[in-house]
Order: C-alpha cells, then structure tokens, then sequence
C-alpha cells in the first residue's frame, strides 16, 4: 500500500510540477479527440438518415401524357385502359411482390405539389398541369429491390419512364461520407500531435527528476516503482482530455443536432445527447490506451532503471 501511495504521490507532484505541459497535453488530446467524436457522430447520423430515407424511398412510375416524347410513348398518352393494367400490376401482379404501398399522383396534385415545393417563384408561376407528369408513387418492401421494379415498368405500355431517388440520396451520402473522411484525416494528425506531446511531457519529466531516480535506483526500488508515475502522468493527462471532448461531443448532439437542426431542418430524424453515449467510453479508453502506449515506450527509452 506504502509504495501504491508513494507511486499517486510522485505523479500528483510530477502534474504540479509541470503544470504548462499538462495543460497543454489535455488541451491538445481534447481537440484530437473532439474531432474523433464529431466524425463517429456525422458517421451515425449518416447511418440514421440512411435508414430513415431507405424506408421512405418511392419509385416513380411516370406516365404518358400529351408533351411526352414520341420516342418514350409511341403509342401516346396513357389510356384509361393502361393506367387499369399498371392498377393490377401494383395490386395483384408481377410488381405486388415488391410495393408495401402505392398511391396515384394526377396532373393537378403534380402542380400543387411542385408548387408547394417551389414557393412563389416565377418558374411555379408559370408552370400548368398539362405541364406535369401523371404519376404512380410505390413505397417499396425492400428499397434495395428497386431496380427489380424499375424493370418491370420500363416497357409497359403507357408508361414514360421509372425514377427512384436512390441516384439522388447516394450523392447526399457520399458528400456526407465524404465530411466524416476529412474529419478522421484531422483528428488522425490531431493524435498524432497528442502522442508526441504526451512523449515530450514525459521525456522531460524524466530529465528534471533525473536525480531522484537515481536515488531510488541505489536505494533498491524496482523498476516498476520508478516507471509508474511517469506513465500514469501521461494517462492522466489524456484522460482528462478526454473528458472535455465527451463533454463537446454531448454539447454537439444534444443542442446543435438535436435542437437547433432538428428544429430548421424538419422532416430529417437526428441523433440527440443519448447518442452521444455510445461514443464517449471509446474517447476516453483511446486516450487512455494511447497516452499510456507512448508514454510507456518513452520511458523504456529514455529513462535507464
């Protein structure tokens, strides 16, 4: 117990001691650490629109109308009779398999949502119904089915063409996808820097107490007892950062994401402050794993007991 308490008391001093490298070693892990968390947070909402969107992907299945192409419709606008046979496909055929649900949109609803959508704009203004595509929007079973489905109606009679936004959301997601890279590159030489910071705190606080170490080697101690403090000095330190980027890390999903976002960007599920926790004891053991991995290399290396 004597040398357990001896061992807290020579790393609480070595802290005090060097107090301006310490601060800059939490510092430092702090930042790296919070761009660890902000990327593994952008990568679960990534994950949480993906499945949300996934769920909500319709197929579009655009008919014929009169301003359709010639080469698209040969046979001209959609027929009462068509638009029956695509009915019974959705209900009872070959794509039924596929559609959770279906839902017819006209010429008009087209409009009106289009200009919804569009607000007061001079393009919505001067846009009418024959304009726009009558359509029918499948929600499907399986969202990764959908090529299957847009197979299936690319040759039917009255039909112009099939759209997903599939194309549309793997773009989103890339760009997305694309953020979280450039973030991990950051916090990537972000721990870099920590690592050789925390290296640098203990080299030098091994030099100042060269003298007390060799001491303690004439007196006997054991090379554990000489090691320990210097390491659970860097490990204290980074620990300590750590804590501050689970605090940022929190402060980012409950009030930026799970607030203020939420509240501009409806109809988009965001992660909250629970999520959070899920991130926060991977902060805090990588740290703890790192500042003790360097400062324990350092140690045998610099300093000869």
């Amino acid at each position: 117990m004597s040398g357990l308490a001896y061992q807290l008391g020579e790393t609480l001093r070595s802290l005090r001691k060097n107090t301006a490298m310490v601060v800059s070693v939490v510092l430092v892990t702090f930042i790296s650490l919070g761009f660890v968390g902000a990327a593994a947070l952008m990568q679960m909402q990534v994950n949480q629109m993906t499945d949300d969107f996934y769920d909500r992907l319709e197929v579009s299945v655009f008919l014929c109308t009169d301003e359709s192409a010639q080469s698209a419709c040969p046979t001209g606008p959609v027929t009462d009779g068509q638009r029956s046979s695509i009915e019974e496909m959705l209900d009872d055929g070959a794509a039924s398999q596929y559609v959770e649900s279906w839902r017819h949109e006209s010429q008009q609803e087209a409009l009106e949502n289009f200009q919804e959508s569009r607000g007061d704009s001079v393009r919505a203004a001067n846009v009418t119904a024959d304009d726009m595509p009558e359509s029918f929007r499948l929600l499907l079973e399986d969202p990764e089915e959908y090529p299957v489905v847009t197979e299936l109606f690319a040759a039917v009679p009255g039909v112009e063409s099939v759209a997903d936004q599939q194309e549309i959301l793997d773009q989103i997601f890339g760009i997305l996808n694309g953020l979280t890279v450039v973030v991990l590159i950051i916090a990537a030489v972000m721990i870099l820097c920590t690592v050789l910071l925390v290296s640098t705190t203990i080299r030098l606080s091994a030099f100042s107490r060269r003298r007390e170490t060799s001491i303690m080697r004439m007196v006997g101690a054991s090379k554990s007892m000489i090691r320990v403090p210097f390491i659970v000095e860097g490990v204290v330190a980074a620990v300590l950062g750590s804590l501050l980027a689970c605090a940022a890390t929190w402060v980012i999903a409950e009030f930026l994401l799970g607030q203020w976002l939420s509240e501009q960007v409806v109809g988009i599920a965001f992660i909250g402050g629970a999520d959070s926790w899920i991130v926060m004891p991977g902060l805090v053991l990588l740290a703890g794993l790192l500042a003790g991995l360097s400062s324990w290399v350092t140690v045998r290396k610099y300093l000869r007991v």
